[in-house]
């Protein structure tokens, strides 16, 4: 995972980073308005050694008074016997919580720090807590009653009134929180990325498959209602997306070149349709003799995206009750033959796999330069592997973001396991921001204004 990964990502998922920004924003805001201010005040102490005179001596100090020593009185400073002695006893919990003390390393220095929401109660707390402890100090460390005492607590400084809050601290909080937002958004958004087995990538496609990836084709948001390239007379993205689709086909074999080319997918909603229907314009406009056979017999979509009657058509080939030219239709400036389903029977698979089917594929590749026939998909059912096994070739079409890679991998070993020929893959429905899709978005090589569309729209 490189930089430009994290790049792309970042453009895929900015929405779900601004969300959490922007509540993260809004809790820390929250949070701090919600938030008493707290005041700290701290007082300083000393702990001096008598000598055997009376009077204070350096050395006794270091030879006596350990750290551990020191570090002693400084847990005393927070015990019940000396905080008992400036609050109630309801509130000694309360204030034994809100000191810290402790020995000033390498020295005989005790710091205590009080906190309360009240910056004069704080140092008021403070100093009380300083004179209580030096008392006491004064009274457990005398040997005897009337003898003087061999350590004596003295307060350096005394605890001043605090002016600013401790907390709580609002630039502070905002940045934690959005540093939070960005490091739980960027972790959350990388599993998914890695735990997501979607196709988002030719390589991913081409590793999937096992085959090469003939087309990457753009989306387009009104693709839904007009699926055909003829739109704006073929000066689109996707329709030099497919006119490359249609360079890549002509290299394929050159000495095995496929006649009869079926297209399917994994599952439904995968663009195969669409593909298939341009596919075959886009050969064509190049002047192919091509035929467009609508091999879906139980969910037709050829008819509906050409505008053509499809109500007769491949089925009635198959059980004689029609002959083949009566039933094909040229569609189109560019002459496209057009062989629709038909009537949806009740044994698509068995028409499929049928020698007949197998006759009239004949028929059709000696009078054409190239049959395209849309199957349905492969997973579901087995229509496709049955009319595939009659054919040259199969291509398998997946969508961005919806194509798993266990499903293209299963249709590849289930057209394997027949001996079918996977030519190549087409990655379909692709967004132009994810790195994987480079379309001519600026009209490249043509007029920057379309003209008026060259189709009805079509519901799908």
């Amino acid at each position: 995972m490189d930089l430009l990964y994290y790049v792309r990502l970042t453009r895929r998922n900015w929405l779900l980073i601004l969300l959490s920004v922007t509540l993260a924003v809004g809790a820390a805001l929250a949070v701090t308005a919600n938030t008493p201010p707290k005041y700290v005040a701290t007082i300083s102490m000393l702990v001096s050694g008598y000598d055997r005179e009376g009077s204070l001596s350096t050395a006794y100090q270091a030879g006596m008074l350990s750290a551990q020593r020191v570090q002693s009185y400084a847990n005393l400073l927070s015990s019940r016997r000396v905080v008992g002695q400036i609050v109630k006893d309801e509130d000694i919990g309360h204030l034994q919580e809100n000191i810290t003390a402790a020995a000033v390393p390498g020295t005989v220095f005790l710091r205590a720090t009080v906190t309360d929401t009240d910056p004069e109660r704080a140092a008021q707390l403070a100093n009380d807590l300083g004179a209580r402890f030096t008392e006491l100090i004064d009274q457990i460390e005398r040997p005897a009653p009337r003898s003087l005492p061999t350590v004596k607590i003295t307060i350096v400084d005394k605890a001043d009134v605090p002016l600013e809050p401790v907390s709580p601290k609002p630039l502070t909080n905002l940045v934690v929180a959005v540093l939070a937002a960005l490091l739980s958004a960027m972790a959350v958004i990388i599993l998914r990325d890695r735990l997501d087995t979607t196709i988002k990538s030719s390589q991913a496609l081409q590793e999937a498959s096992g085959s090469s990836t003939l087309g990457v084709i753009g989306y387009e948001r009104d693709a839904r209602h007009y699926p055909l390239i003829l739109r704006n007379h073929g000066r689109s993205s996707r329709s030099e997306a497919f006119r490359a689709l249609r360079t890549n086909l002509q290299f394929i074999g050159v000495d095995r070149q496929p006649k009869s080319l079926v297209v399917t997918s994994c599952l439904p909603g995968e663009g195969k349709s669409s593909t298939s229907a341009n596919l075959a314009i886009t050969l064509a406009q190049a002047g192919w003799r091509v035929i467009l056979v609508d091999g879906d017999l139980r969910r037709p979509s050829i008819p509906r995206y050409l505008g053509i009657e499809g109500t007769t058509g491949l089925t009635d080939v198959l059980i004689d009750r029609a002959r083949l030219n009566e039933v094909i239709q040229v569609w189109g400036e560019a002459g496209l033959s057009v062989l629709p389903s038909g009537q949806i029977p009740p044994n698509p698979s068995e028409l499929l796999g049928s020698g007949g089917m197998r006759e009239v594929l004949a028929q059709l590749t000696a009078a054409y330069d190239m049959v395209i026939i849309d199957a349905p998909p492969l997973l579901p059912i087995t229509d496709a592997a049955a009319i595939t096994a009659l054919c040259d070739g199969a291509l398998l079409i997946a969508r961005y973001g919806r194509t798993r890679r266990e499903h293209m991998a299963r249709a590849s070993e289930l057209l394997l396991s027949i001996n079918a020929r996977v030519v190549g893959t087409v990655l379909n429905f692709v967004p132009a921001r994810s790195g994987t899709y480079y379309g001519y978005n600026y009209g490249y090589g043509y007029e920057a204004e379309a003209k008026k569309p060259a189709e009805k729209p079509v519901s799908v």
